[in-house]
């Protein structure tokens, strides 16, 4: 028994924070739907279109996350600025602007993280977002 587990390859995932083995040819091939899968509801091209491809799936897991929490930040945002300007309390709807700006270029920076591993052909996580997996 102890023998069959020490031949057995290791199985990463991004829980470990360790890169998916996927092969290069899956890779070139699948360059353009693991792009797509970090520009919002384009994340749904790879997840059909590339169903059989482990590294489309890896790139739409990941941009399906940031994606959902694009979204839940977008209502969240919204309710809290509509909650400042029925409040009258301007110079905390300011200062939330500035905080809701600097949270959707951090979104925006991540998008260019998942963009540059997929052109690269890489199946490195995404800090954050890269531990949680939502398709299988």
């Amino acid at each position: 028994m102890a023998e069959e587990l020490e031949n057995k390859p290791v199985e990463n995932n991004a829980q470990n924070n360790a890169q998916t083995e996927v092969s290069q040819d899956d890779a070139q091939n699948n360059k353009v739907f693991a792009i797509l899968a970090y520009f919002g509801i384009l994340v749904l091209v790879p997840i059909f279109a590339a169903k059989e491809s482990k590294f489309a799936r890896f790139h739409a897991n990941q941009g399906l996350g940031l994606f959902i929490c694009e979204v839940a930040w977008c209502i969240i945002s919204y309710i809290i600025t509509a909650l400042l300007i029925h409040s009258w309390s301007f110079g905390l709807l300011t200062l939330w602007s500035l905080i809701s700006w600097l949270v959707w270029i951090g979104f925006l920076v991540f998008a260019i993280i998942g963009i540059i591993n997929a052109a690269q052909g890489s199946t490195k996580p995404m800090p954050i977002f890269g531990k949680f997996k939502i398709l299988k």
